[in-house]
């Protein structure tokens, strides 16, 4: 079930995209004067500076005038970049992905689930390099519940994409996207960060991805799928894996696009490598479905489990994780995946009768689907 956003009635959707003749299309964004800002320590939100300072709370950063390097980074980045185009009973479409490791004879691929899901059962992936040869995918492992897969291709010494951090991303930096928008391969879009840990599901019921996603205004559309988000320097910072439609159903980029945060990926693409398969983190409950309160009502704690070990008991509303606000089910969800297994997070919660608490909780590990 697609998620629709009740304040701006937008629907949250995967990029697949139909197969149409390749290309290549650039967009970048006007040079502008060098601008000193202040990052809010806490946020990660952009203020202006108007006398070069800032408060205690927050670090002045100044933005080059000329943003990223569009015309060197596309250069750079290109060549990790691929197409993939998957043929099966139930259709064909095609996607993007990059370029993650490459050795003398194999090179492993980073897409989303939602690109290859249909041949899991039988179909063909071929995947478009950046110099316009082919070569058949096999599937490594895929991660349903964070829409990531791996594929493996039998071509080495091929060039892997520098892997960035997004914990160090800022709200209003230059991020750059790459993929092959309708098939149009070789396309780069140039945007900024718009917001981060924005909670995000997209897929059907039973099978959704949630993602802690990076939002930006980087032009992306259906086939942008699994396709790579640059910073300024042209380190991989993300997945691109949704975006947003209007709700009338009008399709294409309204600049509302949704990628997955590279340190959350990097965990599950490096172990799925390893072993074939991915875990994610447990808190060990079932949320109440039913709850139209603010936060997460927990309808059962399961025994043994993180949340049980920690004490927080069932009928607890979970109300803010590790400081953030946690309005709803979907919140919650994203939060605790966007951690790893082991992880110690504190979770505040409206104890049952006896107002608000906070618990310090070890993550546990489950297989993800």
């Amino acid at each position: 079930m697609k998620t629709v956003s009740t304040f701006s009635k937008v629907m949250i959707g995967f990029l697949m995209g139909a197969v149409v003749a390749g290309g290549v299309a650039v967009a970048v964004s006007p040079n502008t004067p060098p601008t000193k800002v202040c990052v809010d320590n806490r946020t990660k939100a952009l203020f202006a500076s108007t006398d070069g300072s800032c408060a205690k709370t927050r670090t002045l950063m100044e933005i080059a005038g000329k943003g990223a390097d569009v015309e060197t980074i596309a250069s750079a980045v290109s060549p990790s970049v691929v197409s993939i185009a998957v043929s099966s009973v139930q259709g064909s479409g095609t996607g993007s992905g990059v370029i993650y490791r490459s050795s003398g004879g194999a090179s492993f691929i980073i897409t989303n689930n939602h690109v290859i899901a249909s041949a899991v059962q039988g179909g063909t992936i071929r995947v478009e390099l950046n110099n316009g040869d082919f070569e058949n995918a096999s599937i490594v492992g895929r991660d349903t519940t964070y829409d990531l897969a791996v594929l493996r291709i039998n071509r080495g010494n091929l060039k892997a994409i520098t892997v960035g951090n997004s914990n160090t991303l800022i709200i209003g930096e230059p991020v750059i996207a790459f993929g092959s928008p309708l098939g149009l391969s070789g396309t780069v879009t140039s945007g900024i960060v718009s917001a981060l840990n924005r909670p995000v599901t997209a897929g059907s019921t039973g099978v959704e991805s949630f993602i802690d996603a990076i939002q930006t205004d980087a032009a992306i559309n259906p086939g942008n799928s699994g396709g790579p988000l640059v910073d300024g320097t042209g380190a991989l910072v993300g997945i691109n894996s949704a975006i947003a439609t209007l709700s009338s159903g009008a399709s294409g980029s309204i600049g509302l696009g949704f990628s997955i945060p590279i340190n959350q990926a990097k965990r599950v693409v490096d172990e799925i490598i390893a072993t074939g398969k991915s875990s994610r983190p447990f808190l060990g409950v079932n949320f109440d479905t039913a709850f139209t309160g603010t936060g997460a009502r927990i309808l059962r704690v399961v025994d043994g489990e993180a949340a049980a070990k920690a004490g927080i008991p069932a009928g607890a509303v979970v109300r803010e994780i590790d400081g953030k606000k946690t309005n709803d089910l979907i919140t919650a969800i994203v939060r605790i995946r966007s951690y790893a297994p082991g992880d110690t997070i504190k979770i505040t919660v409206d104890m049952p009768g006896s107002g608000l608490r906070t618990f310090t909780v070890t993550l546990g590990k489950a297989d993800s689907q």
